[in-house]
Formats: structure tokens, sequence, C-alpha cells
């Protein structure tokens, strides 16, 4: 048939939205969206008409089942829950750390009402917003005083736009990480203003090159814990004790740039990373760290030390720039306090939950998991098997954590599978590793267990 003639036949938009098909859904959706949805529909149709892809007009029944598709598909947030069987905790690209239900219920009390976000209730005045979380930091981790910041990028930018903006500050040369997205710590201190000293190589730094660097212009030293890579072999680092005492000799601060925030020991499972109480101790004049990470709170970069120097960054015109709202507030200061016990934050803070959760009862899960697939459809080639999980989210470098999963073997090819499960309502982000796909039990709850056997069988 003529193009033209076909062109002709597309309904318009008004009547394709007053159409018996498309009515029966017309009040479930915006008007705005439904319409946009009709329009792409009829779009595709005229560019198919004029590729030659189809040679009659759909009807509208077949338009109707398109359109509902658009409208879903539009309708749905772009920012949703998924299903993490990769076996990284920590997974950056999936937000990091889920939180604990205290945290929830806590964003909840203080998102439906007003709140004493930054008002005194006692002296009836102005108050601040640190005021709600400095007390619970400095208890549980021995520090004078604290701020937080939206992550710990801006708590290093901060610390040293006040502590040593045109001025020097001395840190090895094996230290200068990147982290994700080419995000280099040489660059933030040259966008803080303070001037970069390394000292040492790649490999080995002694407390010598910090004496032979230092001058009358170095305002700190800086110490960054390496903890998305290991250097290993013929290796020498300063101890942050022994930064402890060179800033005591020279009079000069010590800042500790931890990345990840520990505040319970995991050398059990294989974490080596420093605790915050830990660093204290060490007599640190400042540290950082991330408040989404081990800490398992919401995206935060926590700063503790002296008060002297907090006090100095709280008047910082970064501070407003840079400061938290009141979800993180709510949500942090939730988390802090399972740590008063901590059998309760191994238990309760997901994050911990699943670093510290015994192979036996992985096990156990993955058949759970195994089992109820099975129910469904006994026909699939599936198993319960060993894997390799990780730590994540540049932390603990190297560790590997025993896990399980269940594999799925497939006439399908396993990227294809992969790519469907991902494609579900709920995206299940699997791993494929040769030709098998695992679905790795440690990060999935077993409410989702239903959900993922559904869509394992579906495929």
């Amino acid at each position: 048939m003529d193009k033209n003639i076909l062109l002709r036949e597309i309904p318009q938009v008004d009547e394709v939205l007053n159409s018996k098909e498309v009515s029966k859904f017309v009040n479930d959706y915006p008007h705005s969206i439904l319409v946009s949805a009709v329009r792409d529909i009829l779009n595709q149709i005229r560019n198919d008409i004029k590729n030659e892809k189809i040679i009659a007009v759909p009807n509208v029944e077949e338009m109707a089942v398109a359109i509902k598709k658009n409208v879903e598909t539009k309708a749905t947030p772009h920012i949703r829950p998924v299903i993490n069987a990769t076996g990284v905790v920590l997974h950056t690209n999936f937000g990091r750390a889920p939180l604990s239900k205290s945290a929830v219920n806590m964003i909840e009390k203080v998102a439906s009402d007003y709140i004493n976000l930054e008002y005194d209730i006692k002296k009836g005045t102005r108050g601040s917003r640190h005021d709600h979380i400095e007390n619970i930091i400095t208890s549980l981790t021995g520090f004078e005083s604290c701020m937080v910041v939206n992550n710990n990028a801006a708590a290093t930018m901060i610390v040293l736009s006040t502590i040593a903006k045109n001025k020097e500050v001395i840190v090895s040369r094996g230290e200068l990480i990147e982290i994700g997205g080419s995000f280099r710590v040489p660059d933030v201190m040259s966008e803080s203003g303070a001037i970069l000293k390394e000292v040492g190589t790649t490999n080995k730094t002694k407390v010598k090159d910090y004496e032979n660097a230092y001058n009358e212009n170095v305002a700190a030293f800086l110490k960054v814990h390496t903890s998305n890579y290991k250097i290993i072999g013929f290796t020498e680092e300063v101890s942050i004790e022994e930064m402890v005492n060179l800033g005591r000799k020279y009079n000069t601060p010590v800042i500790y740039d931890l990345g990840s925030g520990l505040f319970v020991n995991l050398e059990s499972i294989g974490i080596n990373e420093p605790t915050i109480p830990e660093i204290e101790k060490a007599g640190v004049d400042i540290a950082m760290f991330s408040g989404d990470k081990l800490l398992g709170g919401p995206q935060a970069g926590i700063i503790v030390g002296k008060k002297k120097y907090i006090d100095e960054m709280k008047k910082n015109p970064l501070a407003r720039i840079l400061r938290v709202d009141k979800f993180t507030i709510a949500a942090l200061f939730a988390t802090l306090y399972e740590y008063y016990d901590e059998k309760k934050a191994i238990e309760n803070i997901p994050i911990l939950n699943m670093l510290t959760v015994s192979e036996e009862k992985l096990k156990e899960k993955a058949n759970k998991l195994e089992k109820i697939i099975k129910e469904k459809n006994s026909k699939l080639n599936i198993a319960v098997e060993k894997c390799d999980d990780q730590v994540g989210g540049g932390a603990a470098p190297g560790v590997l954590l025993n896990g399980y999963a269940v594999s799925v073997m497939s006439t399908l090819p396993a990227e294809k599978v992969e790519r469907i499960l991902r494609g579900q309502k709920v995206p299940i982000i699997v791993r494929v590793n040769h030709e098998k796909v695992l679905i790795d039990v440690r990060c999935i709850e077993e409410k989702d267990f239903d959900k993922v056997a559904e869509a394992l069988v579906s495929v």
C-alpha cells in the first residue's frame, strides 16, 4: 500500500485517548504522561511506515498495549531498588550501604514534620545543626569535636582549606590515591588552596623524608589511608604513631584521611582497617572518614579532631556549601546509636551483618533459594556452589570473603540471562562466571527470594 495512504490512516492523539481500549487506564496516570506516551507510539508507527518496517497501521488494541507499556516506563522512577546478587557488599554503583531499619524510621520521623534542625529548644533561639550529632560522635570516638559534611571528599576539601590554604601540606607519594571517577587527592588539595609537597617514593617513605621536607611554610602533615589498593613487596611507610610524633616535634597538626570509617574490629574476617577509636588513641589532630562505607550509614563526610581546628572549619564559608540536610543527620544519628552496643550494631546495621555472616549461614541461605527455585521449576539446571565475595566501596582491597551462590546453566548464553534478569521490574544484578550465571546470596534479603526465583523461571 502507498505510504502516504498509510500515514493518513494514523489516528489523531485525541482519538486514541478517547478510545475504549485506552480509556480503561486513562485515569491511572497523569494526563501529560499519557499524552506523551500516545505521541511516542504514533510517531513510532509513522517512522515504521516511512522506513517500510510495517505495511499496515496497527489497530487500537495493539496501540493500547504499546501505550500502556510506554506510560509504565515513563511513570517508573529512574532511581529504584535493585536486588544485589553480585556478592559485592559495599557496591558503589548500588548506593553503597543500605540503611538500618532504625535509620529509615528516623528519616521518616523527620520527613513529615517540622523539626528543630537549627533551633535550640532550651534557649528558644537559633541553634546549630552540628549539635544534633556532636555528642554521639565524640562519645563514640573519643575526639574533642566533630562536624559532618556531604561526603569524605568534601571533608578533605574543607579541612585543607581551613588548615592549609596557601601553605604546604606534606604527604607521601605512595598515598596520592585516586578513587572512583578519576577523583584524585592531588586535585582536591589543589582546589582547596593547599600546596602539595610530596615526599618519598611510590613504595618507600621514611620519617626522614618528612623531616627533610619540613619548613616554616608547612601547615600540616597528611596521611592518606590507601583503602582501595595495597603496595606489597619492597615497601616501607611511616606509621600514624610516627606521624603524630613528627607533628608534636614540629608543632604541626597531623591530618589522617581514612576513607572508610570503621568503628568495630573486623580482623576476624580479614579486614585490617584501622578503627576510629584507635586513631584517636594514636593522637591524631584531625581525621576524616565516610559515613556510607564500613560505618554503614548515609553518605556523609565525618570530620573529628581537636576543637580548635573543628571550630575554625565551622566558620569556613565552605561549611554552608558542604553542609548536610536533616535526612542525613537523622540517619547518621540512628546508625551511630547502634554502636553503643557492638553486638547490636553487627546485628542491626546491614553492612556489618552482611560482612560478618558465617559461611554456614550463607550456605543455608543458598540452599533455601535453590529449593524455592526448584519448587517453581524442577527442570532448571541449577546448583549451590562456593564463590568469592568482596567488601567493595574502595575498602579492604584484596580481601575476599567466602561466599555461596546459586549457579545457573542455561541453553541461553549466560550474558543474555544476565540481561533479562537485569531487565526485571525490580532489576536483579548477577555475576557471570565461566558461562554460568551466579546468584550470590550474601546481599540478597530472604524476602526477595521469591522475586529472584520467579524471574529465573520466566527466563
